[in-house]
């Protein structure tokens, strides 16, 4: 059954979230999903986008509370409804924005729990054999962790973004924003092994299915770009084999690189240019968990650290 499209007004301020604000695929994916589920909400109220007041919205977010749905949900989506309202209004499409004293839910600032460094090794060791996956899910895992890239990051390369003399990869995150990041020679030599006779080439289809999946990094066994559900599959598979699978997740392996880098005496400003975060702030939270790990540390080690506790 076809979904319902979005009104028109949502769909040229999707346009404009892509065209102007440069906003990934994915971005404008969970908008549109988000926007539906509101656009139909109006829709049973026999409301609009034009129309809709204040004191609706106060009862939209009061309805999307009592559904048990996860506060972060619900935070995204208030985040795609304001900035909807907002362009609405600045585009005078209606003369005032409905959203603009909406209150929002807070969301819990879970500090992220990377895996340790023993964790990692005993990630990667997990990942043995010699066909072509195996070279593959080598690869990838060893480079997420090397570089903190994000999922959709690794899977989006291609051949031109690596360069092995430099052990240098180009990434391109959010707002297709562009950075150079490193990777070391543990990733460098997964690399290797997966563009070697007995990796992707091996993988390689007679014929291509798509114009682009001959310049991809990572191929799955058809022959196609390695989509970011499957690496995220590939993840959770070595995580099980390592006893790790409740705390893995590729964002997990990005929140790794970061900590271990600061643990090591990185520089706050590097890892924020690595991971390509916009603001310090988001970087900033690393340190937090680097200082829990240290005072961990510390007073297991030190021994004073606990007299008179």
């Amino acid at each position: 059954m076809p979904r319902e499209p979005l009104p028109l007004e949502a769909e040229e301020f999707l346009a404009w979230m892509l065209a102007e604000k440069g906003r990934s695929a994915n971005t404008l994916a969970a908008y549109r999903r988000d926007l539906r589920s509101y656009c139909a909400w109006l829709d049973a109220r026999k409301q609009t986008l034009l129309d809709v007041r204040h004191e609706d919205l106060v009862a939209f977010v009061g309805e999307r509370k009592a559904s048990d749905s996860a506060t972060s949900s619900i935070a995204r989506q208030l985040a795609a409804i304001r900035m909807l309202h907002r362009y609405l209004a600045i585009e005078r499409l209606r003369p005032d924005d409905p959203a603009a004293e909406l209150q929002g839910v807070k969301v819990p600032s879970g500090i992220p729990k990377p895996l340790t460094e023993t964790q990692i090794n005993s990630l990667l060791d997990s990942i043995v054999g010699h066909e072509p996956i195996d070279h593959r899910d080598r690869a990838l895992l060893e480079l997420l962790y090397a570089t903190g890239a994000r999922i959709s990051e690794a899977v989006g390369l291609s051949l031109g973004d690596l360069d092995f003399d430099g052990r240098l990869v180009r990434l391109y995150g959010k707002g297709s924003k562009e950075r150079i990041v490193p990777f070391g020679s543990s990733a460098a030599g997964a690399l290797d092994d997966w563009f070697s006779a007995r990796g992707r080439a091996r993988l390689i289809p007679i014929r291509w299915q798509r114009r682009g999946d001959a310049e991809a990094v990572f191929l799955n066994t058809r022959g196609s770009r390695l989509t970011r559900q499957a690496a995220w599959l590939v993840v959770k598979k070595y995580g099980q084999r390592a006893g790790i699978s409740d705390e893995l997740s590729p964002h997990v392996l990005r929140h790794s690189c970061a900590t271990h880098l600061l643990d090591h005496g990185a520089d706050l400003r590097v890892v924020q240019e690595m991971l390509g975060h916009v603001s310090i702030s988001t970087t900033q939270v690393y340190t937090r968990v680097s200082q829990e790990r240290l005072w961990d540390v510390y007073r297991s080690a030190h021994p004073r650290a606990t007299l008179g506790a």
